[in-house]
């Protein structure tokens, strides 16, 4: 227990002299006296402050970090300490906490035009832009100024939009002054993802003459050239990039970009070392690990929940006719789902939802909207109580209204997709809330998941992406909490192999289309014309003709993969697949 206000009086004078030796860059002094407040007065405000901004200055992070949890922890209403630990969260990667304390910040300050700013920058890197374009444009109105910076902010957000010439317009207005070398580089980063790669060169060139020789630029050329097939010209860059000094060594992303170029090139185990140091960098970067424990917490109670006694027993919400309906596409992240996205979004009454994060939400506010003391998926169970019954269409409304508020539901459309990443934890939950609803469940190859998530920066599934032997335990669990699901209740599901689509594109595409209920349109198997930007890594890929080369990529990488063989060794096994 914190002593009271009133005792804490008179150490005022002693953080007062601590303020002025820091002043006096005496930080070792200063740090003493702070401590010594501290033990006598554990939650002093000021004391905690400067106590952090003495870590800080020294670079000791960990310690700045724990600091700032304590004060948000003691005086949450503390803003410039919600702000800073916001960013730390961010600079690390860890969106989910970052997201928090972010929505903290606009509770505390509301018309704070840094607030909105956070939320914005939340919002966009947790792949949610349109609530990241809110809080941007909340700035831009609270603060009645085109801050450029603010400007390529929100021209990155409409860019993973995919509102390609917004963005460049706002690209145009935040570069009209003096050039900011992160806003070259993004701007350059969209008209590659549009596809101008002349004029993606163009800016990269600008960018040069700001940091001559800047590894991230030597990067962003690289990726360029990979994707206009020049690959000795990416190779000579990535080359150099390797060469420089230790100083401007590459950070975990600009590693793993420089691995799936390397992949492309067929220098596969350069490739693997470079996936292999850019996550040790992000585990070093963030403190980041997959939670296992709480993924076998889920998955356990999911498997103790979802039984066929209970749900024979469980009603089911009724579908709603007057709005479009959503088809989620289900799979491992980097199974195919955005290729069957793209396909399928090709459809003129298919409307593309992209990563929706709405089942998610309904998981975590359940108890609220249930009235429930249990948590998910326990809280179902309140459903058996009379003044709960209709609790589902509740659920399903929810999740509608969600997808309403994001302005996807196109004119015409009978269908919209959902494509997030591991929606197949919740299988039994979608079934209950839209049980008419298509699933389609995209294989692939598990030990050529398992590489592509290893290769990428991936947050989904608890962190599982951040180390390959925890992707591939993470695989076989939820890969194995989906055969529970088709054991123990009726679903309207199709299993759909990335292979056969590759192998046998208009059987597949009509296939799905068939089982979706829509009739066959050509236009599905030019998916690659669909100007439509995917929000995921696989956004090159699915700009290109279907091709072959992700098949089965995992035998180039046998001998890298073979701590992580006998993990999903029983489901390649059960799915049919092979190791050859």
């Amino acid at each position: 227990m914190l002593p009271p206000p009133e005792a804490a009086r008179p150490l005022i004078p002693v953080v007062e002299r601590a303020e002025e030796l820091h002043r006096q860059n005496n930080r070792t002094e200063a740090e003493k006296l702070c401590c010594e407040v501290l033990e006598l007065a554990p939650g002093q405000p000021e004391a905690l402050s400067l106590l952090y901004r003495i870590h800080a200055e020294a670079g000791q992070e960990r310690a700045a970090d724990g600091l700032l949890r304590r004060i948000v922890t003691l005086h949450p209403n503390t803003f410039w300490a919600t702000n800073e630990l916001t960013l730390a969260l961010l600079k690390k990667g860890a969106i989910a906490e970052a997201e928090i304390h972010a929505r903290n910040a606009v509770r505390i300050a509301p018309e704070n035009p840094q607030s909105h700013n956070l939320m914005g920058m939340v919002m966009t890197e947790a792949n949610r832009p349109q609530i990241g374009e809110y809080h941007y444009r909340k700035v831009l109105a609270l603060t009645q100024r085109h801050d450029p910076i603010l400007l390529a902010n929100l021209a990155w957000n409409l860019k993973n939009q995919g509102r390609m010439a917004e963005s460049r317009d706002l690209y145009e207005q935040a570069t009209a002054g003096p050039e900011v070398l992160q806003t070259l580089l993004g701007w350059a980063r969209m008209e590659e993802a549009d596809r101008n790669f002349d004029r993606a060169a163009e800016l990269l060139d600008r960018a040069e003459r700001l940091s001559p020789g800047n590894p991230s630029i030597l990067l962003s050329r690289a990726i360029v050239f990979g994707r206009v097939r020049s690959y000795e010209k990416a190779l000579n860059l990535l080359d150099a990039i390797a060469g420089q000094n230790s100083d401007d060594r590459l950070g975990p992303n600009k590693l793993l970009e420089k691995g799936r170029l390397l992949d492309r090139l067929g220098r596969y185990a350069e490739a693997f070392d470079a996936f292999a140091e850019g996550k040790r960098l992000c585990r070093e970067v963030s403190g980041l690990a997959y939670l296992e424990g709480q993924a076998r917490q889920l998955v356990e109670r999911s498997h103790g929940f979802f039984t066929e006694t209970r749900l024979r027993t469980l009603p089911r919400a009724q579908p709603r006719n007057d709005l479009p309906q959503p088809i989620f596409i289900l799979g491992f992240p980097r199974s195919g789902t955005t290729l069957v996205e793209q396909t399928l979004s090709a459809h003129p009454q298919i409307a593309a939802g992209d990563e929706l994060p709405f089942v998610n939400e309904i998981t975590a506010s359940m108890p609220r909207i249930l009235n429930s003391p249990l948590t998910y998926p326990e809280a179902l169970a309140e459903l058996w109580m009379g003044d709960r019954r209709d609790g589902l269409d509740e659920l399903r409304d929810y999740y509608l209204q969600r997808v309403f508020q994001l302005g996807i539901l196109e004119p015409g459309a009978s269908w919209f997709t959902d494509k997030m990443p591991l929606n197949e934890t919740h299988l039994g939950l979608i079934a209950l809330m839209f049980p008419r609803a298509p699933l389609i469940h995209v294989l692939r190859h598990p030990l050529d998941v398992v590489l592509s998530v290893f290769s990428n920066h991936l947050t989904h599934g608890f962190y599982c992406a951040y180390a390959l032997e925890t992707a591939a335990r993470h695989y076989l669990r939820i890969m194995e909490l989906v055969q529970h699901y088709r054991s123990e209740m009726t679903l309207h599901y199709l299993p759909v192999r990335y292979e056969d689509i590759v192998d046998e594109q208009e059987e597949s595409v009509r296939r799905m289309l068939d089982f979706i209920g829509a009739p066959f349109h050509p236009s599905c198997l030019q998916f690659h014309e669909n100007r439509r930007y995917a929000r995921t890594a696989s956004y090159a890929q699915v700009t290109e003709r279907l091709y072959d080369s992700s098949r089965y990529r995992y035998r180039h990488y046998l001998k890298e993969l073979e701590p992580v063989i006998p993990i999903v060794e029983p489901m390649i096994r059960f799915l049919g697949y092979a190791i050859d």
